[in-house]
């Protein structure tokens, strides 16, 4: 079991740094969305900018795809993008709001139901994210989520 988690997550890795994201993204929907989400939500953690961009929104694509089918499952991935952004959680919850705003995009229930949530990461008198680092994520993703209903 773990050595075909550490296969797939080397795979995930590979796919988020190729050149061209558009086929890797193509690849990435071909796996089982239970496999790829894991390794696609510890990819938010790494230091490369364009690879943790790349996998919010390769998370935002999967999640948005399993929605259409399990619609709670998808609830689970958003809860625990948000459980990661929570001082309890343990860690530091990087890329999980632009992870939030990705999935949304892609699905209107969703947005319905978390989009209340993702801007109270904004508000400092509601669940206001002092980290510098994930306000700009929290900015990051608000923005998407803006331009997205701008169109």
């Amino acid at each position: 079991m773990e050595d075909g988690y550490r296969k797939i997550k080397k795979k995930i890795c590979n796919l988020l740094c190729q050149d061209n994201f558009t086929e890797a993204i193509k690849e990435i929907n071909k796996l089982p969305a239970r496999k790829v989400i894991n390794p696609l939500i510890s990819s938010l953690c790494s230091i490369d900018e364009k690879i943790e961009h790349r996998a919010a929104v390769a998370i935002g694509i999967i999640t948005a795809k399993l929605a259409d089918h399990d619609i709670e499952s998808a609830r689970v991935i958003m809860r625990r993008l948000m459980w990661s952004l929570n001082d309890e959680s343990g860690g530091v919850g990087w890329g999980a709001p632009e992870a939030m705003a990705e999935i949304m995009v892609r699905n209107k229930k969703l947005a319905d139901e978390y989009r209340k949530i993702l801007i109270s990461y904004s508000e400092p008198d509601k669940n206001y994210l002092e980290h510098k680092g994930l306000q700009r994520s929290v900015q990051r993703g608000l923005k998407r989520l803006a331009c997205k209903n701008n169109t």
